[in-house]
């Protein structure tokens, strides 16, 4: 398939969701993007493993990388797409519509169409987002290429309901470990449980209550949660161990080594393993082309609760925001879809911004 960056940004996310691209298997897509993107003489293209990158050079006093993922998570029947309506709205339904192709195929247009911008631009479309962080496209981008991350301004096409989200929370994982003594379970007074002894880890984490932390101007909520719980040997045995994964996502207000402290606080007298720790982003709205951003789109900014790769840009001292169209609490879910009015105007929106701030 070729891929026709002069159709409609609905279509382009049709054609795009159609293209299956879980991570680790994005190679066929990206090799799509590379092909109709390098077609455009205005955008010096630039592949990196299956991370396409298309910049302009128009000498403008300021530059702004705009950046989306095209892994999706593992399809589960929700491919190919298809048309659905509710109430009265139309939607695009299949894998990716909302995380994050509709985000995408709104930048391949605009990257196609836009040969003179207001601003230089850093179109940046990545691979395995949606995995461990030692495989985000951008991440190793950005150790071997990070000249191409120089900008005053960065926007990340997550699903945002076509709203400005500013920064994000931070995300660590721990490992709560307890221990015990195996013993026949018919003579369990031998031996001690350990999977008994997690229950006041679990009552900890179920009493916890999330914090709401205000950083300039926005309310970040936190959580702190149990997400994986294993232990056990056989049917007749006391288990010796026992392991409680936790995920905590801290307000970007905090850095990871006090969400570590925190996290360590709430489980004291327990073994706890840090196993992977992200820092958010701050809002970063307070930059006169961020502010210009927002008041080009007509948006209220928001928060984002969960981690985004904003914290990349972030941490370069980038201010950085999310901006695209989908509702997050469909994400990743079985019946993802995209109002195709959202996709219209998150377009209408970066046009607006790109041509006439």
């Amino acid at each position: 398939m070729v891929l026709d960056l002069t159709a409609s940004s609905v279509e382009l996310t049709r054609a795009i969701c159609d293209t299956p691209s879980v991570s680790g298997d994005e190679k066929t897509l990206a090799d799509e993007i590379e092909a109709a993107i390098s077609a455009y003489g205005h955008l010096e293209v630039i592949r990196h493993g299956n991370t396409i990158v298309a910049r302009t050079d128009l000498g403008r006093a300021q530059r702004v990388a705009i950046a989306g993922h095209i892994d999706t998570v593992p399809i589960n029947g929700n491919v190919p797409t298809k048309d659905i309506e509710l109430d009265g709205q139309p939607y695009l339904w299949g894998r990716g519509t909302v995380d994050m192709k509709a985000g995408t195929a709104v930048q391949l247009k605009l990257a196609a169409e836009l040969s003179d911008p207001v601003v230089d631009i850093t179109w940046m479309w990545y691979d395995n987002e949606e995995v461990e962080a030692s495989k985000n496209g951008l991440a190793l981008l950005a150790a071997d290429r990070p000249e191409l991350f120089a900008a005053d301004f960065a926007i990340l096409g997550e699903p945002s309901n076509g709203e400005v989200e500013g920064g994000c929370n931070g995300t660590l994982r721990a490992v709560v470990r307890t221990h015990g003594v195996r013993a026949h379970a018919a003579r369990a007074w031998i031996g001690e449980n350990a999977i008994h002894k997690a229950a006041p880890i679990l009552s900890r984490l179920a009493e916890y209550r999330a914090r709401e932390v205000e950083v300039e101007g926005l309310l970040y909520r936190e959580s702190l949660s149990a997400v994986r719980i294993a232990g056990g040997v056989a049917g007749n045995v006391i288990p010796d161990a026992c392991e409680v994964e936790v995920n905590y996502r801290f307000a970007p207000s905090a850095s990871a080594a006090e969400a570590e402290e925190h996290i360590r606080s709430v489980l004291a007298g327990f073994d706890v393993e840090i196993t992977d720790a992200a820092e958010g982003a701050r809002p970063g709205l307070d930059a006169p082309i961020a502010k210009q951003f927002v008041e080009a789109v007509g948006a209220v900014p928001q928060p984002k609760y969960g981690w985004t790769d904003v914290a990349r840009f972030s941490a370069l001292g980038i201010p950085a925001v999310n901006y695209g169209p989908g509702d997050p609490h469909l994400a990743h879910h079985d019946e993802e879809r995209v109002p195709l009015a959202q996709i219209d105007a998150v377009e209408r929106g970066l046009r607006a911004w790109l041509t006439s701030h």
